[in-house]
């Protein structure tokens, strides 16, 4: 699953990994991105201009909004059939920019679980797949939302867990934002695991374990105990 990641880069650097689209100008850095949270997206509505979705998806059809803290990820292979996600898969895709994510697990000859950074080797901003609803509450605004979505973990990240988030590569993008694509088939060939040599994948400290810590020590290196 994906639980936290980061968007530590400038905005300089992700406007130039992701050329023509408006960044707003409070674009700060997160150390810590927790569900719940607004994160920041580009819809297929809308995938020229940032704009911040809370972090857990809520069904149109949902009663009320809790619903969404139990939706943070979308598993890539039950997409076009689980109530909850097949209409976002279909009509309501996003991209869900990012530069890091944290992963938990027991390594080989460990004991106990502990966080772990996941980055581009490059340390260049990307993309997960996401998934989006606009949920309309009885009084008040719509409230729209997001899922990550996931697959299988390539083989860098397995000892440690055994799924990731879905990182879409430059050349996919346009497909996965495409309005006019609504076949799974089509889509699901994008849902794969990311190159693991393009990945860095490094220990960190109990500092991320606290969601309301969002702070730069969170993504500093630590000795394996």
């Amino acid at each position: 699953m994906c639980g936290r990641f980061t968007t530590v880069a400038t905005a300089a650097l992700f406007a130039e990994a992701f050329p023509g689209v408006t960044f707003p100008p409070d674009f700060t850095a997160r150390y810590n991105v927790a569900p719940t949270q607004p994160i920041p997206v580009l819809t297929n509505e809308n995938p020229q201009e940032v704009q911040f979705f809370r972090w857990g998806l809520i069904p149109s059809w949902a009663k009320d909004p809790s619903i969404g803290a139990r939706l943070i990820n979308a598993r890539a292979e039950t997409l076009a059939t689980k109530p909850a996600f097949r209409a976002a898969f279909r009509r309501r895709r996003c991209l869900i920019l990012a530069d890091g994510f944290y992963e938990w697990g027991t390594p080989p000859g460990e004991r106990a679980r502990r966080p772990f950074f996941v980055r581009l080797a490059s340390g260049r901003p990307f993309a997960f797949a996401g998934l989006w609803e606009g949920w309309r509450p009885p009084e008040g605004e719509p409230i729209h939302s997001c899922a990550i979505v996931t697959t299988a973990a390539n083989s860098m990240l397995a000892p440690i867990h055994d799924r990731m988030p879905v990182i879409l590569p430059p050349p996919a993008r346009p497909l996965w934002l495409d309005p006019g694509v609504e076949d799974p088939a089509t889509l699901k060939p994008l849902l794969v695991p990311f190159a693991h040599e393009a990945l860095q994948v490094t220990a960190v400290g109990k500092a991320v374990n606290n969601a309301r810590h969002d702070a730069a020590d969170c993504i500093q290196p630590s000795l394996l105990d």
